[in-house]
C-alpha cells in the first residue's frame, strides 16, 4: 500500500457529482422531523390559547403549568440532541437513524389521545426527545452524503422543512378553531404534526452508514454500501483518524463556544417570539374577536419567516455561512430596537405607537424573515459541516442542546416577563443579545463555503491505494 499524492480529495467523486435525486432523497428522508419541530413550535401556542380561552375540564392552566407544558418538549430535546449526537458518533449514524423519529411520532398521535393536562406533558416529553435526536443526526447524514457544491443548500433545505411545518401549523391550527370543538381541535392539532415523521421511518433505517463515518471505522463492507447508494465509485482506501473527545474539546473549544453561543441566542429570540407569538402580536394589534383569528394573527410573522428559509437555501452556497449569519443577526437587533423605540407603554402594557399600527406590525414580522434567513437556518449549517468525522454529531448535539436551553429557559420565562417587565422591555434584551450573536459569529467562526469537509474539519485523512 501507498499513500496517495498530496492535495487529493477523500472523497473527490462524492464531493465532485452532481446535484441528482439520490440528494432529494435525502433531504426528504432527513427533513421531516423538521417539520414536526417547527409545527409543534407554533402548534403549542395555538393549544395554549385553546386551554386559557376555554379552560377545558383536566387542561386548565396556570402560570406555572403554562409554562411547563410551553417548554416540555424542548427540555426533553436538550437530552436528546446530546444523547443521539453522542451515541451517533460511537456506534454510528445509522445505528440510531429511525429511533428519534419514532419516538417524535409516538409522542405527537400519544399527546392528541391524552387525558389531562399531567399526560400531555409526559407525551410531549417523549416527542421532544425524538426531536432532540433529530438535529444532529439528520444534519450530519445530509452533510456527510452532500456534494461540496450543493453541501450548504442541501443542509439547509433540510432545516427549511421548518418553514412548511410553520405553515401546515397555522393552517391546521385556524381550521382546527374555526371548524372543531375546543376539546377536539387541540386532539386534531397534536396529532397531525407526527404525520409527516411517520412516513420516513422505514426511509431512515434503509439509509446506508455515511461514507465518512465507514471510513473513519475501516467498514470496508459499510463504504461500499454507501458509495454505491449514492452511484460513485471510490476506488481509494480511505482512513479517516478518529480523536478522543478530550482532544477534540482542546482543539475546537472556541468554534464550540461559537456555535452552541449563537445557536442559544437565537433560540432565545426566535422560541420566546414564537410560542408566545400571540400574546406579543396582539399586543401590537390588539385582541382578536376569538382563537382562530389569534392564530392567525399570530401566523402572520410566521408566514414572512417562511420566505427567509428559502431565501438562505439559495444564497447558502453564494454568500456564505457566516455573512448570512451575521446580517440575520445584526438585522435582527435593528428590528427589535426600532419596534421597542416606537412603542408607548404604561407598566407592561403597549398602549400605543408613534407610528402607525400596521407598519409598527410588519416590521416586527420581517424580523421573522432575518431570522430564518439568518441565523435560525445557519447555527444548524454550521456545526453540521466545521467538526470533526469522529465527533461530528457530538458537537452537533451540544451546540443545538445550547439553543434548546435557550429556548427552555426564555419559553418558561415568558409568561412572567410578560407580566412583569412587559414587551418593550423583552425587545430592548433581545436587540441587546442579537449584537452579541453578530460579534460571537465573527471572532469565532470559520467559514466552511465550498470547502470539502475533510479541509474544513481538519480531519486527519490517509488516502492510499494498491500497488499494482
Amino acid at each position: 500500500m501507498q499513500k496517495k499524492p498530496e492535495g487529493k480529495a477523500a472523497f473527490e467523486e462524492l464531493d465532485n457529482m452532481k446535484l441528482s435525486f439520490k440528494h432529494i432523497k435525502i433531504w426528504y428522508t432527513a427533513g421531516m422531523g423538521f417539520f414536526t419541530d417547527a409545527y409543534d413550535l407554533f402548534i403549542i401556542g395555538a393549544i395554549l390559547d385553546i386551554f386559557t380561552v376555554y379552560k377545558l375540564p383536566g387542561f386548565q392552566l396556570n402560570p406555572f403549568y403554562e409554562g411547563l407544558l410551553a417548554s416540555s418538549a424542548i427540555v426533553t430535546a436538550i437530552i436528546g440532541q446530546l444523547l443521539f449526537g453522542f451515541l451517533a458518533d460511537r456506534i454510528g449514524r445509522k445505528k440510531v437513524y429511525g429511533v428519534e423519529a419514532s419516538l417524535l411520532t409516538a409522542g405527537a398521535f400519544l399527546s392528541g389521545l391524552s387525558p389531562n393536562l399531567a399526560w400531555l406533558i409526559a407525551f410531549r416529553m417523549i416527542m421532544g426527545f425524538g426531536i432532540g435526536g433529530d438535529y444532529p443526526i439528520s444534519a450530519t447524514i445530509m452533510s456527510e452524503y452532500s456534494n461540496v457544491k450543493d453541501r450548504g443548500k442541501l443542509v439547509a433545505l433540510v432545516f427549511a422543512n421548518q418553514g412548511i411545518g410553520t405553515l401546515v401549523a397555522v393552517a391546521v391550527g385556524a381550521i382546527s378553531a374555526f371548524t372543531l370543538p375546543a376539546d377536539i381541535a387541540w386532539r386534531v392539532m397534536a396529532i397531525v404534526g407526527g404525520i409527516p415523521a411517520a412516513t420516513v421511518i422505514y426511509l431512515r433505517r434503509k439509509v446506508p452508514e455515511t461514507p465518512r463515518y465507514a471510513a473513519m471505522e475501516q467498514k470496508k463492507e459499510d463504504l461500499g454500501k454507501s458509495t454505491k447508494f449514492m452511484g460513485v465509485r471510490e476506488e481509494n482506501q480511505v482512513v479517516i483518524k478518529r480523536i478522543s473527545f478530550g482532544q477534540f474539546i482542546s482543539k475546537y473549544w472556541k468554534v464550540l463556544l461559537g456555535t452552541a453561543g449563537t445557536w442559544f441566542i437565537l433560540d432565545v429570540a426566535f422560541y420566546g417570539t414564537g410560542v408566545y407569538s400571540g400574546p406579543i402580536v396582539s399586543s401590537i394589534l390588539g385582541k382578536p374577536v376569538n382563537v382562530g383569528t389569534e392564530i392567525v394573527y399570530a401566523g402572520i410573522p410566521f408566514m414572512v419567516g417562511f420566505f427567509g428559509y428559502f431565501t438562505a437555501v439559495g444564497l447558502m452556497d453564494k454568500l456564505g455561512r457566516k455573512l448570512i449569519q451575521i446580517q440575520g443577526f445584526l438585522v435582527m437587533a435593528i428590528i427589535y430596537a426600532i419596534v421597542s423605540a416606537v412603542m408607548i407603554s404604561s407598566g407592561v402594557k403597549v398602549i400605543g405607537f408613534t407610528i402607525p399600527v400596521d407598519l409598527a406590525f410588519a416590521i416586527y414580522a420581517l424580523s421573522y424573515f432575518f431570522i430564518d434567513f439568518g441565523p435560525n437556518t445557519t447555527t444548524f449549517v454550521i456545526p453540521a459541516e466545521i467538526y470533526p468525522t469522529s465527533n461530528r454529531t457530538t458537537g452537533h448535539g451540544i451546540s443545538a442542546a445550547a439553543g434548546k436551553t435557550g429556548a427552555a429557559l426564555t419559553t418558561y420565562l415568558f409568561p412572567l416577563l410578560l407580566n412583569e417587565i412587559g414587551v418593550k422591555n423583552i425587545l430592548d434584551i433581545l436587540a441587546v443579545l442579537s449584537v452579541i450573536g453578530v460579534m460571537l459569529t465573527y471572532f469565532t467562526i470559520k467559514e466552511p463555503k465550498l470547502k470539502n469537509l475533510e479541509d474544513v474539519s481538519e480531519d486527519r485523512v490517509e488516502i492510499q491505494q494498491e500497488v499494482k
